[in-house]
C-alpha cells in the first residue's frame, strides 16, 4: 500500500479522493482546539467577530497536550472525544473547516455538515499520545492562552498518522465495521 499523504491546509481534490477506512499521514499546519476554545470561537462567530485563525481548508485536532519534555515542542498529544465539540462543529464546517481529528462517533448533524461541506473526519489512536507527539515538529499557542492546555495552538506536523472515519459521501467506518461484524 502506498503512503497516502494529506496536506494541511487541505486540497479539495485530496479530500474527495479519501474513503472511510483509508490510513493517511497528515503533513503541514493544523490547529488544536477543545471544548472551551470551541465555545469561544462559536460565540465570536455568532456575534460576527473574527476567530483566531482562518477556518478555510484547515484541520482542527481535538487535543490538549501535556507539557513538553526538554528538547521537544510538545508533550503527549493524544486525541480527545470528538462528540464534545459536536454542538459547535456544523457552524465551523459551514465556514470552511475541512477536517477534524479526534476519537469516537459524531452526531447526525455533524455527519450532515461533513457531507454538505465536502469535509472529512479523521481518528487518531487514543492512548498513543506519546507516539503521536513525535509527528509534531513545532507547537505555537496562537490564542486563548488563559485556557492552558485548551489554548489554540498552531502545529506543524509531519506524517501524523490518522484513519478516515467519515468521508465526503458520509460513509462512516464505525458503521461499516459494525455491519461486517454482524454478518
Amino acid at each position: 500500500m502506498d503512503k497516502m499523504i494529506v496536506h494541511a491546509p487541505m486540497l479539495q481534490e485530496e479530500i474527495d479522493a479519501l474513503s472511510a477506512g483509508d490510513y493517511v499521514y497528515i503533513t503541514g499546519k493544523i490547529y488544536t482546539a477543545r471544548d472551551a476554545a470551541h465555545l469561544r470561537m462559536y460565540e465570536a462567530m455568532q456575534s460576527g467577530k473574527e476567530i483566531p485563525f482562518k477556518l478555510e481548508n484547515n484541520i482542527i485536532y481535538y487535543m490538549g497536550p501535556s507539557p513538553a519534555r526538554e528538547g521537544r515542542p510538545i508533550g503527549s498529544a493524544g486525541p480527545t472525544t470528538s462528540s464534545r465539540m459536536d454542538k459547535y462543529t456544523p457552524l465551523l464546517l459551514d465556514h470552511g473547516l475541512k477536517g477534524m481529528i479526534g476519537k469516537g462517533r459524531r452526531s447526525g448533524e455533524v455527519i450532515e455538515a461533513i457531507v454538505r461541506n465536502k469535509a472529512v473526519y479523521f481518528a487518531a489512536v487514543g492512548g498513543a499520545g506519546a507516539l503521536l507527539s513525535k509527528a509534531i515538529k513545532k507547537s505555537t499557542v496562537i490564542a486563548y492562552d488563559d485556557l492552558g492546555t485548551e489554548a489554540i495552538r498552531e502545529l506543524e506536523v509531519q506524517d501524523l498518522p490518522a484513519i478516515v472515519v467519515i468521508d465526503t459521501r458520509g460513509c462512516n467506518l464505525y458503521d461499516e465495521v459494525v455491519k461486517k461484524y454482524r454478518k
